[in-house]
Formats: C-alpha cells, structure tokens, sequence
C-alpha cells in the first residue's frame, strides 16, 4: 500500500499527543555571545541519571539530530504492521544511518513495550454432545466443550468477535479483566450491554493491563455460562518470568457441571414454579465426569507427566452451582496464585475452589516411576439447606513408564480423601492461608484509610406467589428469592451503562441501594418471621477513586450458606473474615491491611461475615453477585456507578458503534 505525505502527518493525530512525561524542556534562553555552545550528553543515547524507554524517548525526541521524529511516540498505538510501514515509507527522512539505526532500535523498544493485538472469533453453536451415555445438544464456542482457550500476554491488547448463530441472545463476560475505562467490553447482559441477538455479532476490545495469570471467559445471561465456557490464559510480557520455578509444562483444567436436561429449561420451570431448580447428573474434569459415573470410564480426563518434573495446573471452577474441593492423591501441590495475582506459596493436598475463582498450582511429580496411577477428585462443599449433587468427578494422573511402551491398566489406582461435604473449619482455615506477594515488583495497594464504608447482608429469603396461585417454595404460598440487603435485584430490559452514559435513567435503575440493612436483626442467629424480599434496580454511585471498604454478612434465613461474590471491572483486597455478626467495633482491629489476598471473587462464609477493601479506580457500571447462579437468577446481585475520574483517562470511553440494541 503506497504512503502520501511526512511521518508527521502519519502520527501527529490528537488521539497521539505526546504526554507530558515525553515533551521537552523549553529552550534554553539565549546565550551572550562567548559562551559555550550546549554540548549533547556524553553518555550516548541515555543521559547520565535516566534509564529504560523513558530516558531514551527523551533524549532522542529532544535531540536536535531527530528533529521533528519525537512523533516516534505514536507507534505505541499502532501495530507493528503500520509501525513497519511508516519506518520503509520515510527512509529519506533520515539524514544517515547512525539516525536510522536509532530510530529503528526505539521503535523495537516500543513494539515490545506496546503489547500485540491478538485477534479471536468466537461463533456461538449448537453441538451435540454424550455424557453418562445421553446425547443433547448443548450451546458451546466454536462447536469445543470446554470452549477454545484464550491466550495473551501482559500488556496485549484483545479483540473478539462473537457472532451469535443460535436462537437464545448471549453476551460475554471475561471473567477478572479490569476492564479499565472499557466497562462496554465487560458482558453482563443489562448491565453493560444488551445482549446479542440471533444472526448479530458484537465485537469486544479490550487490553490487559497489569494482570498476568489464569483467569476465564464465560457466557453472562441466565444459564448459558453452563457449557460456554474457556480458559484465559495471561502470560507475562516477554523476558519477564514467573517469581516461581519454571515448571516443565502448564496445564488448565476446568471444573464444570453437566446437566442430561437443557439448563434453560431447568431454571425456567423453577423460578415459574418458585422451587429450587433440579441439580446437576455430574461434575466434570475439562468436560469429562469420570470413571465413578455411570458409562463414563471412557470419559474420563488423563494428565500424563513425567517423574521428577514441575507441572503447574491451571485450575478454574465454571461449575454452575457448587464450590468444589479437588485433591490429587498421593501428592501435595503448592498454590502460587489466586484470581491471576501471585500469593506467598503454601503446600496443601486438598483445595477448595469457588466457582469464578482460578487457582495456580505447581505439581512436582515423584521422583521415580511409582508404580501406581492417582486418582484426581472433586466434590461438592456444601451447608445449605436445599438439594445438591452429591457426587465425585474424578480425572487420573498417569506416570510416564521408563519403558514407554508397558501398560498402565494393572498399576493399583489410588484415591485422595477429600474434606466432609460442609468442612467449613477446614475452607476458613484454606482461605485464610492465601497472602499477596506484597514485594516491590507485585505490591499489594490495600487502602489504608477509607473514604466509603458499606454493610450489606448476603443471603436467602422469600417473594410470595402471585395472587390465585399456589408455588414450590419454603411454603406453598412463597417462591425462593435471594437478595443484598434484602433488596432482590431486578434486572432491567435496557443496559444499566447505556442509560448511564446517556443521561437516561429514568425507568432503568435509582441510585438508592441502601449502605446497610434496613432492618438490623441477629443475621445469623433466628431469623426474622417476614423473610419476604423488595425488589428493585438499585445501585450505588462511588466517586472516582474513593477507597471503599465493604462488609459483606451471610444470614441464616432459609439456611447458611456460603457465597461466592464476584465484583466486575475490579481486584479487591480480602482484609478480614470471621464467623458469627461481624462486630464494627472489635472486628476491624483484626484486618490484614499489609499483604492481604487480592481477588475478584471471594466467598462470605457460612454463617459469618467477609470484609473487603478496594479503590474505585474504574468508571461504569459494575456487577456485583453471587457466582452460584441459582442465587443470581434469585436476586443476590446488584450494580456499583463509578463516576468519571479528572484525567482523560480516567473517562469511560464512549460506547462502541456495533454494541447491542434492546
């Protein structure tokens, strides 16, 4: 493609104004007549007292050598196929090739401070799939169950096209990305978008910013999320390293559920009929259940390693519905991150894992062949009251035989022992093991001091049935609900960050969610005789940037439970949890404000309380929920409006022109 005009005129955009960090100084003021002529830095390209890409755009861009190629500052928002061309199109501006070397080499310098653009397409299908000998079609990406795997690096920026070929609308929620100022790529359906509707495509666009790790991607509208699922796999940037041993190889698994009926149809019927919905046939292991399910031996997930090598497993729950312990047996991990943030190392045979959580851990496999296969297991941690699937997904972990060619069919096949289905002394204790990094190179921000400070009650409760009827709830004239304080949130029939943007509110949402419970009662002790919720389209408006410390309180209505809660759009640091009421007065002396967990789903316990603490840095609209979907689809969420910071940016950007219409 041929080229017309200068560099400038190729750069020298207002979307590529330099920062004030790259702008020179003003000249100096004329010298007499005499006086010395201002010689260059004699120490090369970086003057004495700079360093890295900033000393060196400094000084090239301030060089009279350079000219007018401060505009170099450009490239960081282009690719490197326009990077290429501008540099092949303008050779002759260079007046020698020391110049052109130079300029060459920063350009290099920000190619790889810049991050590439990584390219997806993500076609949204029916797929007929067998588990437990049933056949049924299920909706998945890319006709792949688990979906496809996403991969970037720190720095990259995502561009995804989802193109919607099946009947249900859908949208796309990428599970722990900050989404910073890009709250329209964030995917909550009436939320931040409205979803996409058959035979249309939405475009999300996104980078990654400060964030390396595990984390996923997920549908974001009723149940779909069931089997339109995948992993996000976020490398460091290049030449940078884990701060753990390199393992010798990386592996993801996904925890899933499978139900042999159609899950839309499952939670149609129980929120007509105000009963709990029926629970899943199985757990499965990167979508396989497992040898201890009925005509599934041969669906069963195998992860072959090799003796005396370090495997580091990416473990992601996307079940719908369970917090789930896994367990290798014969073999301890170490867990060396949380929610794609690194954590001090700690070793442990059993885990627990919330749906939305991911969790990295290094696998070293035994020294020798052992003779021996070990089952991988999982299942469900439970305390509620309700019905739930009380089985066991199993995968087997395979040695590598010396001989490479001996089967393994006669090698005695050990199980782990998992904790009791409600082990809540043993998930505190887990829990409470997980610590930020909190070094120089991965600090851990928490707030120190806070600007907002809100209590919210998490829990179950009860919407009576409508008039004539009769429903399956606790009692034959109430439906389930579940709300925060004990608001049940109603989701509205436009996108909560359109009508935001746009100045119209009015009939989409308030912005009077309450900052504590309107009727303080013994949360975990009897619980009140009305349990009937309010229903609303409340949300909280946070100023940009204010520090925010948010106590969340599990009830003992209708039973307790432990909660999941997933914040969009944000890390946030878990200071503190307990059992029993939390006490304002004596619990907070007890906070982690040092090297506290940083997260973006984190579980109330049963029966206690969770206290977080978090900047509000990003503006939009930002869900906020129980990541058990049942609760969801009850009314356990609600919305936070972070307004516009100062800075350009620190604005929402304006939405894209192919979002979604109602």
């Amino acid at each position: 493609m041929e080229r017309s005009g200068s560099i400038e005129e190729d750069c020298m955009t207002p979307k590529h104004r330099i920062p004030e960090v790259f702008q020179c100084p003003p000249p100096p003021k004329k010298k007499s007549q005499g006086e010395a002529k201002r010689e260059p830095p004699k120490n090369g390209p970086i003057g004495k007292g700079q360093s890295g890409n900033q000393g060196l755009l400094k000084c090239y861009i301030c060089s009279s050598n350079l000219q007018k190629i401060k505009v170099a500052h450009c490239f960081f928002t282009k690719s490197l196929a326009e990077r290429k061309n501008i540099a092949t199109s303008h050779l002759s501006s260079f007046p020698s090739m020391e110049m052109l070397f130079s300029f060459c080499f920063l350009l290099l310098l920000l190619g790889n401070a810049a991050g590439e653009t990584r390219h997806y397409t993500f076609n949204i299908h029916y797929h007929n799939v067998t588990r437990l000998c049933h056949t049924r079609t299920i909706l998945s990406v890319n006709r792949q169950f688990p979906g496809p795997r996403l991969v970037a690096r720190e720095g990259d920026r995502v561009i995804v096209k989802v193109i919607n070929h099946i009947a249900n609308n859908v949208s796309m929620h990428w599970h722990g990305i900050r989404q910073l100022t890009t709250g329209w790529a964030d995917g909550p359906s009436y939320i931040t978008q409205c979803p996409i509707q058959t035979n249309q495509s939405y475009i999300y666009n996104f980078t990654i910013t400060g964030q390396r790790g595990t984390l996923w991607w997920h549908a974001h509208i009723s149940w779909l999320r069931t089997t339109i699922h995948g992993p996000i796999i976020i490398l460091p940037k290049r030449n940078e390293s884990y701060p753990f041993e390199k393992p010798h190889k990386e592996v993801t698994i996904m925890f899933g559920e499978w139900f042999n009926a159609d899950p839309e149809a499952i939670i149609s019927q129980a929120l007509q009929t105000g009963a709990g919905p029926n629970v899943s046939d199985a757990y499965t292991i990167n979508g396989f259940p497992g040898l201890l399910y009925n005509c599934s031996s041969k669906d069963t997930y195998k992860l072959k390693v090799k003796p005396g090598k370090t495997y580091l497993l990416r473990l992601i729950n996307a079940a719908l519905n369970d917090e789930l312990f896994f367990s290798i047996a014969n073999h301890t991990v170490t867990v060396v991150e949380g929610d794609a943030i690194y954590t001090k190392p700690f070793e442990t045979d059993k885990l627990l894992i919330t749906p939305g959580q991911t969790t990295n851990v290094l696998l070293k496999t035994k020294p020798e062949f052992p003779n021996a296969s070990f089952l991988m297991a999982a299942r469900p941690y439970f305390t509620g009251q309700g019905t739930f699937d009380n089985s066991t997904t199993v995968g087997i972990l395979e040695y590598e035989h010396p001989s490479h060619h001996k089967s393994s069919k006669n090698l005695t096949l050990l199980q782990p022992t998992l904790p009791s289905i409600n082990a809540t002394g043993f998930v505190a204790n887990f829990t409470g093991k997980f610590r930020s990094l909190a070094s120089g190179k991965f600090p851990a921000n928490v707030p120190k001091t806070v600007d907002k400070k809100f209590f919210f009650t998490v829990g179950l409760g009860t919407s009576p049935c409508p008039k004539n009827t009769t429903c399956q709830g606790p009692n034959n004239s109430s439906k389930f609900a579940a709300s925060v304080n004990n608001v049940s949130f109603s989701l509205p029939s436009v996108a909560i960050l359109q009508a935001y943007y746009f100045g119209q509110s009015n009939g989409v949402y308030t912005t009077d969610f309450p900052t504590q419970p309107l009727i303080p009662f013994n949360y975990t002790g009897t619980a009140p005789n009305n349990t009937n919720v309010i229903n609303g389209t409340r949300t909280v408006v946070l100023p940009f940037n204010a520090s925010v410390e948010l106590v969340m309180q599990d009830t003992s209505i209708l039973g307790a439970e432990s909660h999941p809660l997933h914040l969009h759009g944000y890390n946030f640091f878990v200071v503190g949890q307990g059992f029993g009421n939390f006490d304002p007065n004596k619990d907070p002396s007890k906070f982690n404000l040092v090297d506290s967990m940083e997260r973006n789903t984190a579980s109330v316990p049963s029966g206690g309380w969770l206290a977080i603490r978090f900047f509000a840095d990003n503006p939009g609209v930002w869900f906020m929920h129980c990541h058990l979907d049942v609760h969801t689809s009850w009314g356990l969420k609600m919305a936070w409006i972070v307004l516009d910071g100062p800075q350009p940016n620190q604005k929402l950007q304006p939405p894209p022109s192919d979002l979604p219409q109602c």
